[in-house]
């Protein structure tokens, strides 16, 4: 007859059915618990596997904890978008993309890159009454999809910060405008990777 107490079994079961992100320490763990699982006590089972457990965690990947922060489209709605936000006092002035003067009421310019969000975008910040039109764009935005919100001071420009946040598109822009006002500028690597982009998505 088996002298073990029914908890002496509990241990090398749990670690066994903890999702495999990492083998080797799984294979590790359950060797080191079928070997010494017997003389230990409960609690000390308990504690190992929870130690155990807490390396397995922190050994996911950068790339799957990075994707939990990749914007995600629900109809109209794309969650979790990445904002910054620039002034007239930086380099472009008071002029948008489009040789317009920047707006900062009804219609709020912003910038992106153009091959994510064509010129003339219009969206809504969830929970705000604040809407926009992306009627500008930036080198460090091509290739993001980050939105770069026009704010009317350096103080507010400050005040934002880096936010990420949940918008409605209200009406999608043009790739057609886009392309029109951006093949003249070739000569700018930025411009041709927005072109390039534009192209490869036009449906």
């Amino acid at each position: 007859m088996s002298t073990k107490s029914p908890s002496d079994n509990v241990v090398p079961e749990a670690i066994r059915s903890l999702p495999p992100r990492n083998y080797p320490l799984l294979r590790l763990g359950s060797m080191l618990f079928d070997r010494f699982g017997a003389p230990m006590s409960t609690y000390l089972k308990f504690a190992g596997l929870a130690g155990l457990a807490c390396l397995v965690v922190s050994c996911e990947t950068p790339s799957s904890a990075a994707r939990k922060k990749t914007p995600t489209a629900y109809g109209n709605r794309i969650s979790n978008v990445r904002t910054t936000a620039y002034t007239h006092t930086e380099e472009g002035g008071h002029r948008n993309a489009i040789g317009q003067r920047l707006s900062s009421q009804n219609n709020i310019s912003a910038a992106a890159d153009w091959s994510r969000f064509p010129l003339g975008t219009r969206f809504q910040i969830v929970g705000t009454q604040d809407r926009y039109i992306i009627d500008d764009y930036g080198g460090a935005l091509v290739g993001t999809n980050t939105i770069d919100l026009y704010k009317t001071s350096r103080k507010e420009v400050r005040r934002w910060g880096v936010r990420r946040v949940d918008i409605d598109i209200l009406e999608w822009g043009s790739k057609q405008q886009s392309l029109k006002v951006l093949s003249p500028r070739k000569k700018h690597a930025r411009v041709r990777r927005m072109i390039a982009g534009i192209e490869a998505n036009k449906s």
